[in-house]
């Protein structure tokens, strides 16, 4: 057996020594037999397997295969697997691992993680899994063939498939609970993949994953997914930043030990169990900073946070958190625009802390967390957490949310994408805390305004909604609410939804409540039209075609038969240009009939079409290409050779690198939009301009050999150069054509060689 093999072997028996305890502690010996017999019954009777390594099996994931073989006790029957099965049995495996042991999920959830493949792949039927484990893993199976296609899509986000994840997590929260484990694990072993394919899936775990999971409270999962994906898709960026850490690891933890001492003696003093450690920010969360703030590494003070984690009973919790609070505030000065309270209210997701900032040693401002343990698990695990603590605290903020969700996401008069980009918004928000006059509590995204609020309560009061009062104060509906506020909702029975509302309101249910209201309306007043169109025509003996009538709102470039209709209401479409526009129409449809030649039988020739081959949904750019709107991306100016991606905006499609600094936004704000694209075969004619930053000693002749590299270079032409010389060293930008990557980095290389030069690098 090779040592590959042996590796291989350790970690199958791993997982499964792992996992069949674990079913052991609920479950009777029956159900547990059942669960081995569908999902491990290759193995021997004396727990024996054999793994050799395989490739990975087309259409798959991608990691390494384990090829499983073993002879059981009946006639040493070969119970092999082939790659894909086995694939899929490590993957459930350790989706099963990750939901037991870094979310904290039971048995069943991780049953039905296990179940999934034999039940869809292998048609193991429902009723089979309910008589064996109970309904319970009968509903989770069911949520999880609900998106089996989107589990399976690679690329940009499935906006169907999208909405059927979502709804089966109002359904049942668990669904996505699993759906996030197996994306978690797909990241980790994501090495074994192509290029094409550690992007498209990082794109589905910036976009999807990442955000639910950051809903769900599970925000070191998604830490881990947001790092992944920055690894995947921007390996340089990662590195330096991971370096950077490595670096400054033994001055961050001398300071946190500096900040720590003097803390603990004044905590061991009251008497309270706690635990202090520090925390460092995920390599995603620094790289936001550096290109939200433009700062460099060495210039962001929060690298890391310092938590006390205390062991309190529940009746005490919050009075042992405000002390730790008044302790820690009595040694450092804390700064109370940074005071973070969600001891009192919550957030939606379960999470609660008390965060403060002070000015620790050497003037270094620092974030202290101060929880208990309870409130530690769940912030680590998030909502899943809650059901251990079932009682300690109400899960109203959750069932109202799926609620809400639902809600928004079931009206299917509104467009898919537009609903997918509203809810996007939510994941992330920040939140504040409103009160009702009679002092009901409601949660709303930071930036919410009256009108919001108005929608959060009932649906017709929003539709009715005219002004509020804040705090006994009139305002308008546009007003912005902020924490504490009090508001009521001053209503009208002459008030009907207005198109600008849109503009202002930020809330989901708001803006698909008045969508859906809005096109109610629209759809009354085009049926009115509709009448009055055809009794105009039957005024003037125009007998109306269905096919002539489409073929002239398509020319008139209406992408709906109601927003055509909607004009005429409207009277930006009079009627009788309408009809004698059909008129036009018609009569030339008619003369072109009448002047397409009469051909025998005998005579025809059926002319069969020839199909183009495609290998699937792919741009493939081309300076030939015609008919396809296309253009390069000015903030990347891609050239021929650099990994791309096409970008769907109102100018056309354009064209973008994988690592273009805006690609990160775009991947997550509009997966939707974003198309595979690769370029064809060279002609041989192209030529692309780059700018190249070249730093280095400031020496005599040292530019005359950059240049005179340059002009030797074939294919390669300067179009210009800038020079700036400052205390011994020159930065120059040098402006060059040329034809692809392979010829830039010849370039680079030959002028990095170049004697005093320091650094080269690709501007855009």
């Amino acid at each position: 057996m090779t040592t590959n093999t042996t590796i291989a072997t350790q970690e199958f028996l791993q997982l499964y020594r792992g996992l069949y305890p674990f079913f052991r502690e609920a479950w009777e010996r029956e159900q547990v037999d059942a669960l081995k017999e569908m999902r491990w019954r290759f193995l021997t009777g004396d727990g024996k397997v054999n793994l050799t390594v395989g490739t990975a099996p087309s259409g798959g994931d991608g990691r390494l295969v384990k090829k499983v073989s073993g002879t059981g006790d009946r006639g040493n029957e070969d119970k092999r697997l082939n790659d894909e099965e086995v694939w899929r049995l490590l993957l459930d495996m350790n989706t099963a691992a990750v939901l037991i042991h870094e979310i904290g999920l039971k048995q069943s959830t991780a049953c039905a993680a296990l179940l999934y493949w034999p039940v869809w792949k292998h048609g193991v039927p429902l009723s089979e899994v309910k008589k064996r484990f109970g309904a319970e893993v009968e509903l989770l199976l069911k949520g999880l063939l609900n998106v089996n296609r989107f589990s399976d899509k690679k690329g940009a986000v499935e906006s169907e498939n999208y909405i059927k994840l979502l709804l089966s997590m109002a359904e049942d929260v668990r669904v996505v609970f699993i759906m996030i484990a197996r994306q978690l694990q797909l990241m980790r072993d994501a090495k074994e993949l192509t290029a094409q394919g550690r992007l498209d899936l990082s794109v589905e775990s910036i976009y999807l994953y990442a955000p639910l999971a950051h809903r769900l409270g599970l925000y070191s999962i998604k830490s881990e997914l947001e790092d992944l994906s920055l690894k995947y898709t921007d390996r340089e960026r990662y590195d330096y930043i991971a370096h950077k850490l490595n670096e400054t690891k033994r001055s961050r933890d001398r300071y946190i030990e500096e900040f720590i001492k003097p803390v603990s003696k004044r905590l061991d003093k009251t008497g309270l169990k706690y635990e202090i450690k520090g925390r460092t920010k995920s390599i995603h969360s620094i790289n936001n900073k550096l290109k939200k703030q433009k700062i460099e590494f060495e210039s962001v003070y929060d690298l890391f946070a310092i938590r006390v984690i205390l062991d309190s009973p529940a009746e005490l919790e919050k009075a042992h958190c405000w002390q730790v609070y008044s302790v820690i505030t009595d040694m450092y000065q804390p700064n109370p625009k940074r005071l973070k309270d969600w001891l009192s209210i919550p957030k939606s997701n379960g999470y609660e802390s008390l965060h403060i900032t002070v000015m620790g040693p050497e003037s270094k401002w620092v974030e202290v967390q101060i929880r208990t343990r309870r409130m530690d698990e769940i912030a680590e695990r998030g909502l899943a957490a809650h059901w251990k603590y079932k009682g300690v605290k109400e899960e109203s903020t959750l069932d109202s949310w799926l609620a809400s969700l639902r809600e928004s996401l079931e009206d299917s008069g509104s467009d898919v994408n537009q609903k997918l980009t509203d809810f996007k918004l939510n994941l992330y928000d920040e939140e504040i805390f409103v009160f009702s006059p009679k002092g009901d509590l409601f949660k709303l995204p930071k930036g919410a305004t009256v009108l919001d609020f108005g929608f959060a309560v009932h649906t017709n009061v929003g539709a009715t909604c005219i002004s509020g009062r804040v705090n006994g104060r009139n305002v308008p509906i546009r007003y912005q609410l902020k924490s504490g506020d009090q508001v009521e909702i001053n209503t009208s029975s002459n008030q009907t939804p207005k198109q600008d509302w849109l503009s202002f309101v930020v809330t989901s249910k708001a803006r698909t409540k008045i969508r859906q209201l809005l096109k109610e309306e629209a759809a009354k007043q085009a049926n009115i039209a509709k009448e009055t169109l055809q009794r105009r025509m039957k005024n003037r003996k125009i007998e109306p075609d269905e096919s002539h009538l489409m073929q002239l709102i398509k020319k008139l470039h209406y992408k709906t038969v109601t927003d055509f209709y909607a004009d005429i209401a409207s009277g930006k479409l009079d009627v009788n240009w309408v009809m004698d526009r059909y008129l036009e129409l018609e009569n030339k449809d008619a003369e072109g009939r009448d002047a397409y030649p009469t051909v025998s039988a005998e005579q025809f020739t059926l002319k069969t079409p020839v199909r183009e081959e495609s290998g699937g949904d792919e741009l493939i750019i081309d300076q030939n290409l015609t008919g396809i709107d296309y253009r390069l991306a000015k903030c990347c100016n891609p050239i021929f050779g650099d990994e791309i991606f096409g970008f769907v905006s109102s100018q056309g499609i354009k064209i973008h690198r994988v690592t273009c600094p805006n690609a990160h936004d775009l991947f997550s704000r509009f997966g939707y939009r974003v198309i595979k694209a690769r370029w064809s075969s060279p002609t041989g004619s192209s030529s692309y301009t780059i700018v190249l930053r070249v730093i280095g000693n400031d020496q005599l002749n040292i530019v005359t050999n950059l240049m005179s590299i340059i002009s030797k270079e074939e294919g390669v032409q300067m179009r210009s150069i800038s020079i700036d010389s400052n205390d011994g060293l020159f930065q120059g930008n040098i402006s060059v054509t040329l034809a692809n990557t392979s010829m830039l980095e010849r370039l680079i290389k030959k002028l990095k060689a170049v004697k005093g030069v320091k650094s080269v690098e690709r501007l855009n």
